[in-house]
């Protein structure tokens, strides 16, 4: 409670990280923030491209199928590779200047998040435009498990932020992880063509649920199974205090270690 207490104190700091992550992100680029939606609308195109005349996909409309899960997958990603630098590459605020250090993985993979959000500005507007369409009754769980997926992010980026001001390897070997947990999650494929006799042990990784809803609220316009929730609600929940918990452990002696 003591921590909860201290980060809503702080609040004002971590808008304040967010803006500058966002800012520093598209800062000296022409288009600038309007990158937040050009990104996500070449991605479309480039998997337009690739699975229309490419790779030939008997599913309809497969790149959008792609896109709804791949995109909610960048967060993850970021959170992994970037979060694990949120504190080493903060030495100088760290050393000088008191604050709580759960700011940094926070105010990170919120700025992440809301990237996250503003791609999702483009995921609609194509949804709409390619005939697609949004079913209103299914988009109310929307918000649902994005929620769940910002505290499963976030949970990342705290551990492997604080692990990493130990053990500095943890930089280089996140990317590794992600793409392996990527492949290992049907975020390029359905999950159909994981043999049926493993299938309930591959839905135990958080993301394989996760994704299945996103797929479910946006590419088949159906109500989610409400006990696919649960899953990614269990892990972000465990995950989110045990980061939390080690975090606290942790951070005493980050100073030397930086």
């Amino acid at each position: 409670m003591k921590t909860i207490k201290e980060l809503y104190d702080y609040r004002e700091m971590i808008i304040s990280l967010v803006r500058r992550e966002l800012r520093g992100k598209y800062k000296g680029s022409i288009l600038g923030f309007l990158w937040a939606f050009i990104n996500p609308l070449l991605q479309l195109v480039v998997y337009t491209i690739v699975f229309t005349f490419i790779t030939r996909n008997n599913m309809e409309d497969f790149y959008l199928y792609l896109f709804v899960a791949l995109i909610p997958w960048i967060y993850i990603g970021f959170c992994m590779t970037g979060g694990a630098t949120s504190v080493t590459s903060q030495t100088e605020m760290v050393k000088k200047i008191y604050f709580p250090r759960l700011v940094l993985p926070i105010s990170y993979a919120t700025s992440q998040f809301v990237n996250m959000l503003l791609s999702f500005v483009v995921i609609f507007i194509v949804l709409i435009l390619s005939g697609k369409g949004i079913s209103l009754k299914a988009i109310i769980y929307l918000p649902l498990i994005m929620l769940i997926e910002y505290v499963f992010g976030m949970a990342i980026a705290i551990l492997f932020s604080c692990i990493n001001v130990y053990l500095r390897d943890l930089e280089q070997v996140s990317g590794v992880l992600s793409m392996a947990w990527q492949f290992l999650s049907p975020v390029l494929y359905s999950v159909e063509v994981i043999p049926e006799q493993y299938r309930n042990i591959y839905m135990l990784n958080p993301i394989a649920p996760m994704v299945v809803i996103y797929r479910e609220i946006l590419y088949y316009k159906r109500v989610p199974d409400i006990s696919m929730f649960w899953n990614p609600l269990f892990f972000a929940t465990v995950l989110f205090i045990v980061s939390c918990i080690t975090f606290s452990k942790l951070k005493k002696h980050f100073a030397e270690e930086l």
